[in-house]
Formats: C-alpha cells, structure tokens, sequence
C-alpha cells in the first residue's frame, strides 16, 4: 500500500461543532483547545471518514469546490489537522513531504486563497478563568462573592471580618 493510499480519519469524539458559512470552529473539551478551521480545512476533515484516500479527498475536493486541489495541498490540511488532535486515525508517521506552506504558495500561485489553514487557542477551564478582586478593588457582590479568597466585599475587597 502506498502511503498516499492510506485514508485519513476525523476525530468526532468529545468535540463540540459549530458550521458557519465561512469556517467551522470546533472545540476540543478533552484539551480546552478551540480550532477555527477555513473552507478548505474544514472539507477536507469532513471528509476524513477513514475511507477515502488522500488523492481521493484531492478529487472530491476540486469536484465540489471546483478549486484545483494538488494533493499535496490535501496532505497539508491533514498536517494541521494532525497536529490540531483533530483526527482518530492518519496515515502515519512519514507519510508528509517536507514542504513549507511557502513553497506551497509558490507553487498554487493564485490558488493559494484556497489553502488549508487550522487556528487553534487554548482556552482555559471555568475555574481557571474565574478571577477575583484584590485587596482595595471594586467588587459587586455580597461577601465573598468576586473578592478573593479571605477579603469581603464592602463595596471594594475589604481584609477583614465585617465592613467598616
């Protein structure tokens, strides 16, 4: 089999999804990361059924787009989204050409509008993201509310045991 054959698998498990017209985001809740994934990402990792080979998404990818796809603009995407944690199952280690999204574009020319391209942010946890108010800060709440821990809240966060 040749490494171009094997088929690639998108990872549905424990992500949060959401298509817009332009891009699809995705969160990842086992890692708190976010991805927003442009057109051309976003394609080829919906069609990552574990199936479908890399010149086969290259096909179905300028059948449906009518956007040339060199496949190696394919195994790009599948870099991305590799290295994203987007997907169950890929061809492997080895399987990549070494080649920079530079040499890419030089390559595309115009077509490089179309080139895959995965952002990914890590977004932190509920409690992580909660903040409190120090010592002499304005706060809003009653008690301890959105002071931190061992202040009060006395219309600003108050070291103490009651109000002055």
């Amino acid at each position: 089999m040749k490494k171009s054959d094997r088929a690639p698998k998108a990872r549905r498990s424990q992500l949060v999804i959401k298509e817009l017209a332009s891009e699809t985001l995705v969160y990842d809740e086992s890692n708190h990361q976010a991805h927003c994934l442009n057109q051309t990402a976003a394609f080829v990792w919906k069609h990552c059924d574990g199936r479908r080979s890399l010149p086969a998404l290259a096909r179905l990818l300028e059948k449906e787009t009518n956007v040339s796809a060199p496949e190696h603009m394919i195994r790009l995407a599948i870099k991305q989204l590799e290295q994203s944690r987007l997907l169950e199952a890929s061809p492997g280690r080895g399987w990549l050409p070494q080649t920079s999204r530079r040499e890419l574009i030089r390559t595309l020319g115009v077509a490089a509008v179309a080139l895959p391209i995965v952002v990914s942010v890590v977004a932190p946890s509920a409690a992580a993201a909660a903040s409190c108010a120090a010592a002499g800060q304005p706060c809003t709440g009653i008690g301890q509310e959105t002071c931190c821990t061992g202040l009060i809240c006395c219309g600003t966060c108050f070291s103490g045991v009651s109000c002055p």
